[in-house]
């Protein structure tokens, strides 16, 4: 079952990244970030009364409320340098390289939780490194040269805290019911995020969001609230090194909309990059 809710996860998040630039052509990324965490917390705090299990916030040990900030920060991290990326650069070359987290998330499950490699998983890594390299071509040279290169260093910040949120979450949620673990990391993400609005001063720019718009960042905050609530269900029950490669199929959805919403095609080196990628994710699923 659990790999039924990686699946889902991979889904949810493919089509979060569309909704998400359709939120952000003109208003603030980490504004519209800060937005779109309250609607996740809504989402994923009404899951945790559905589910009847609000009662077992009072008995968290302190490891786990540690593991669980710690993995809410990451995520805080990753959302801001993702949507960030996701503003200055094409869809298409942000997202490949937010999945190679991956490879990361491996070496550290490996490390840190005692999960093996076999030799198609180590086949696997390679496979998604080679293939995020070729998907990474130079910006345009119209971009201007202040953003030409900023995209790049705001997609690797979100792979390398997205990879420290899947094992933080990991070890965060043992013992714990999935839907309250994610509805307390999201309380997390939210506080990070309207601080970050705060100190940027950009609090003021919420009535000037174009209608439109805001509606687009709800959709997305209410996609990735159904994409936690099935990836974290699929960490609790299924092991991250097999969890974490199934949700990063979610490229695929990403590419399929990216062409069909805002017209970015992949050269011939994206396609090859993008076809090893999804081999790479294959093989470690053996």
């Amino acid at each position: 079952m659990w790999i039924a809710f990686a699946f889902g996860s991979a889904f949810f998040a493919g089509i979060t990244a569309i909704l998400a630039k359709c939120g952000i052509r003109r208003t603030d990324s980490t504004l519209a970030t800060a937005i779109r965490t309250i609607v996740v917390l809504v989402f994923s705090w009404g899951m945790v009364f559905l589910a009847g299990t609000p009662e077992q916030v009072f008995s968290l040990d302190g490891s786990t409320w540690l593991f669980l900030v710690l993995s809410g920060l990451a995520t805080g991290a990753s959302w801001l340098c993702y949507f960030k990326a996701l503003q200055l650069g094409d869809i298409n070359k942000v997202v490949p390289i937010d999945k190679s987290s991956v490879v990361l998330t491996m070496v550290l499950a490996f490390v840190l939780l005692g999960e093996g490699i076999s030799l198609w998983g180590a086949g696997g890594m390679a496979g998604i490194a080679a293939g995020t390299f070729l998907m990474i071509e130079k910006q345009e040279a119209a971009a201007p040269a202040s953003q030409s290169g900023a995209w790049l260093l705001y997609a690797l910040g979100s792979a390398v805290f997205a990879s420290l949120t899947s094992i933080l979450g990991k070890l965060g949620i043992s013992g714990v019911e999935s839907n309250l673990g994610t509805a307390i990391r999201t309380g997390v993400v939210l506080v990070m995020a309207w601080v970050m609005v705060l100190v940027a001063g950009k609090a003021r720019e919420v009535r000037g969001i174009p209608p439109k718009e805001l509606l687009f960042i709800c959709l997305s905050g209410i996609a990735t609230g159904g994409s936690w609530l099935c990836y974290y269900k699929a960490l609790q029950e299924g092991p991250a090194s097999v969890v974490v490669p199934i949700d990063k199929l979610s490229i695929l959805v990403t590419v399929a909309f990216s062409y069909v919403v805002f017209r970015e095609k992949l050269s011939r080196r994206s396609g090859v990059g993008l076809a090893l990628i999804v081999a790479g994710t294959l093989a470690l699923l053996l």
